[in-house]
């Protein structure tokens, strides 16, 4: 634990070597912690990537290994850990993460890029054949099913495009649609790929009820949810694409998550504790695609870079300062607060043990919003770093109260 980090990513997927690319560019000491052995997260799973733009052509994998390629080039630092705990110093600026193996790094600012895993339906037989003919992943296990027959759960475009994937190795796909016969949760393109293909075929109206085989998966038992009936069907393997589960267990009461346990940021990537960002498919967004937790992970780095800047300002100019500060909250459309700014200076000049501090409102939004400014001008003084009195000012006459 004897570095000190600029940023630690939680997460090597996208939007994580996003950040990292970003960070380690803008001169950031930069360390991306994976859980995993490979970086890449959902995506290296992806077969085919056709709507990153510029990327013509490529898998999921591929294109993975270029975002690796590129944190390397800017020297981005690697560790592989499962990050359980995020602790705060008592002033919030230093974080402290600790690892499921006892390992510990400190650092000015977090990323949150843990991404989503597969959502269990908690079928019976489910967890008994995980492994053994139940798959989350057809890029990893779609070539042990060579000219067999699978069920796909799902109708989103993940299991649509993986479905069509499939189709490649297997004998036939049948895809198990809880819809009205023709109503697929895919986006037209993905529909259209499916309706075409001879090899995918689908029941409708139809939950899985059962995964039965011996040692092996051997079929599903369905139930058609108009009639109610149960049939069973034949098939050496069940490909689960049922959308995912965010993993934010180990910040569970440290930041603000959805009730579907999604991080909460705004347009910057801000969590509601200052100095933890969060990116991808992790937080509550519209749309999880590569592209999109990409574009994250560039906001989040140069506002962790922004977030330090402001922090450290602060911390030199006033909570580690001895004299007295005079810190004036001011944004370059207000007359006033301009006078106000040259009234203190004109005081304190003068007095070696003053100084005045200035915080721009629209660029250290953190600052402001500590302090709760939400107009200007404002002056809070600080006595060797500690708060003493402040002025909401409506005349610069009240200046004189903070003597």
């Amino acid at each position: 634990m004897s570095e000190l980090y600029d940023v630690i990513i939680i997460g090597g997927g996208s939007g994580g070597m996003s950040a990292g690319v970003y960070a380690a560019r803008g001169k950031m000491k930069t360390l991306i912690i994976e859980e995993k052995r490979n970086t890449g997260g959902q995506a290296a799973t992806t077969s085919e990537m056709e709507n990153y733009p510029g990327i013509l052509e490529a898998t999921g994998p591929q294109l993975m290994d270029m975002f690796r390629a590129h944190c390397n080039k800017f020297g981005v630092e690697f560790a592989k850990g499962l990050v359980t705990e995020i602790s705060l110093a008592e002033d919030g600026f230093i974080k402290t993460l600790k690892t499921n193996k006892g390992e510990e790094y400190q650092t000015k600012s977090v990323i949150v890029a843990t991404g989503a895993t597969p959502r269990i339906l908690g079928i019976k037989g489910e967890s008994e054949f995980r492994g053994k003919g139940v798959s989350y992943c057809a890029t990893c296990d779609a070539d042990f099913y060579e000219d067999l027959d699978v069920v796909v759960v799902g109708s989103g475009n993940t299991a649509v495009e993986e479905s069509v994937f499939l189709t490649k190795f297997v004998n036939k796909v049948t895809m198990i649609v809880l819809h009205e016969q023709g109503i697929l949760d895919a986006d037209r393109t993905a529909q259209e790929q499916a309706f075409s293909n001879d090899k995918i075929e689908f029941v409708w109206n139809s939950v899985v009820e059962e995964i039965t085989g011996d040692d092996l998966v051997g079929g599903v038992k369905l139930k058609n949810l108009k009639t109610s009936e149960i049939s069973e069907m034949s098939a050496d393997g069940v490909f689960m694409f049922v959308g995912t589960v965010p993993k934010t267990d180990f910040i569970k009461g440290l930041v603000a998550l959805t009730p579907q346990g999604y991080v909460l940021t705004n347009e910057k990537q801000e969590t509601n504790v200052p100095g933890i960002f969060s990116v991808g498919d992790v937080t509550d967004k519209f749309l999880r695609q590569v592209v999109t937790a990409a574009g994250d992970g560039a906001v989040a780095a140069v506002a962790a870079d922004r977030y330090i800047e402001e922090e450290e300002n602060w911390r030199k100019s006033v909570a580690e300062f001895g004299g007295t500060a005079m810190v004036a909250f001011w944004n370059p459309l207000s007359k006033e607060s301009l006078e106000v700014i040259n009234q203190l200076e004109q005081n304190c000049k003068d007095n070696p043990d003053q100084r005045v501090v200035t915080i721009d409102t629209y660029k250290s939004q953190n600052i402001a919003n500590r302090f709760d400014v939400t107009e200007v001008p404002v002056v809070i003084r600080f006595d060797a770093g500690q708060e003493a009195k402040r002025v909401d000012v409506k005349d610069i006459a009240e200046l004189e109260t903070l003597y």
